[in-house]
């Protein structure tokens, strides 16, 4: 079998590839007029690069706060930050991720959430961070999620998760069969950089998918974010064109990629044999 190489691509059939942008940025400490201008500044920026999907940093609106008492809102496409990211994905005709301190009525509750928002404005999904961050207390604040969630963009299927999910991988092998990217949007602080690095990688190696992670900048609560957004291909090469300024880092999803190499190289579906061969059968 000939070794795969980082420039092969998908067939002609395959959906073609989703542009999706790293939107990394300094969020303002429990400013979120602050933090939605600058990032109405990134998703400007992406879209004169032509993307359709601008993907931002956990809780892109306050920094990772646990004063979730005061500074989470419900979530709306037409008021306070949620509907301001709206707005700009109206204005700019494309899909936004943007993670928030969301309030929840029904039941009552906060998340840390991982919100979609489509070209018209409208909230497409949310995804609620399933591993809190004992470390810093997240569990006493916030209401943990129950399970995945995957969504289709232009052909693209995509699992979304937060920060502290990267440390589960069983969180990722759980979608691995379904998804061709996992997008995950993060406040990882610098001091623990080193593992952020590794970790993104081998999400991408051992799921055979894309990986795409977008860490913030700047200082939040005293603590510092040197960013280190990534962006890993199937195969686990380092991806993404662009950068500087208000144009982020660019990259594309490609669907026919993810199925080649799963094809050439069937360790996920070698898994699932192993597994079904261990679960007993009764007739």
């Amino acid at each position: 079998m000939p070794e795969f190489t980082a420039t092969e691509s998908g067939t002609s059939a395959s959906a073609p590839p989703l542009r999706a942008a790293l939107g990394e940025y300094d969020i303002g400490w429990h400013d979120p007029a602050t933090s939605v201008q600058r990032a109405h500044d990134v998703i400007a920026g992406a879209a004169r690069l032509r993307a359709r999907l601008v993907i931002l940093p956990e809780m892109c609106t306050t920094g990772f706060t646990m004063e979730g008492s005061r500074w989470a809102e419900p979530l709306s496409t037409e008021h306070g930050a949620s509907g301001a990211l709206a707005a700009a994905a109206r204005e700019h005709h494309l899909w936004v991720l943007a993670g928030l301190s969301l309030r929840e009525e029904s039941p009552s509750r906060l998340v840390n959430a991982a919100v979609l928002f489509d070209p018209a404005g409208s909230v497409a999904a949310i995804y609620r961070k399933q591993r809190l961050f004992t470390y810093a207390g997240e569990q006493e604040v916030y209401t943990a999620g129950d399970g995945p969630v995957v969504v289709t963009i232009e052909g693209a299927r995509l699992g979304l998760f937060i920060c502290y999910d990267l440390r589960f991988p069983e969180l990722f092998r759980a979608v691995a069969p379904d998804i061709d990217a996992a997008l995950i949007i993060a406040n990882w602080p610098e001091r623990r950089r080193m593992h952020w690095d590794v970790l993104t990688r081998a999400r991408a190696i051992e799921n055979q998918c894309y990986v795409v992670a977008v860490n913030r900048t700047g200082i939040g609560d005293g603590v510092e974010y040197d960013g280190g957004s990534v962006a890993y291909d199937p195969w686990g090469e380092p991806l993404g064109i662009g950068g500087g300024g208000n144009a982020p880092r660019v990259v594309d999803i490609d669907p026919g990629r993810v199925k080649l190499v799963r094809a050439r190289y069937p360790f996920l579906r070698e898994l699932e044999i192993a597994r079904e061969a261990q679960v007993p059968q009764f007739h």
